[in-house]
């Protein structure tokens, strides 16, 4: 199946990311334009994909539900295949979309495809259930990370993941007050959208360098 991507940032860029959308919103949702522009301001070359379930919906009625998250894994790689970045490539995504890539992503780096993986609000718990752990595979992640994560996300909060057996090769970047989608609340933290988002790109763009 062909794989249609949305590009930001100069194509001459040194470093691309490829973003994967979360499970209920699609690649142009607020929340993933946001962090794409955020990431091609800063001087990445930005390609957003959706998944075969999410692009399905677009033209068929009624709301396709998403598969189990490894199921996803082929489409994935497929898309890294299809997108064919002739230079260094971080693979990574919004929730979901960052989690099916940290399942794929030692197999990648392994080969030389992918120089690391970016997670923007990763899903490290379904809400309200923090005993359902999805972070098995992150303590023996090789692939070098960096997990963009709003302090209070009810996927996973600053108070909760400190607590659990994370990689060395795992960074990880608080955003103040930030919710799943790194959104703070201006009147209770100081920041706002805006200043989280300025501080996304400068900080990818920073790790990316590092990388390559």
């Amino acid at each position: 199946m062909a794989v249609n991507f949305l590009f930001d940032g100069p194509e001459d860029a040194a470093v691309a990311v490829l973003l994967a959308h979360g499970a209920g919103a699609p690649m142009d949702s607020a929340s993933m334009t946001a962090a794409a522009n955020a990431l091609a301001k800063a001087g990445l070359r930005v390609a957003r994909f959706e998944f075969g379930y999410m692009a399905a919906r677009r033209s068929e009625a009624g709301r396709k539900p998403p598969p189990r998250a490894e199921t996803l894994n082929p489409e994935y790689k497929a898309a890294v295949e299809q997108l064919g970045a002739k230079g260094p490539l971080i693979i990574g995504g919004k929730s979901m979309g960052g989690r099916v890539a940290s399942m794929i992503a030692d197999e990648l780096h392994a080969s030389g495809q992918i120089i690391g993986l970016l997670c923007l609000g990763y899903p490290f718990h379904p809400p309200a259930k923090p005993t359902q752990l999805r972070t098995k595979h992150l303590a023996t992640l090789k692939t070098p990370t960096l997990i963009v994560q709003g302090m209070r996300d009810e996927f996973g909060t600053v108070e909760e993941v400190p607590n659990y057996e994370l990689s060395d090769g795992i960074e990880l970047l608080w955003l103040e007050d930030g919710d799943h989608d790194l959104k703070p609340r201006k009147s209770i933290s100081g920041f706002s959208a805006a200043d989280h988002l300025k501080t996304l790109g400068e900080a990818v763009a920073a790790w990316s360098a590092r990388l390559s």
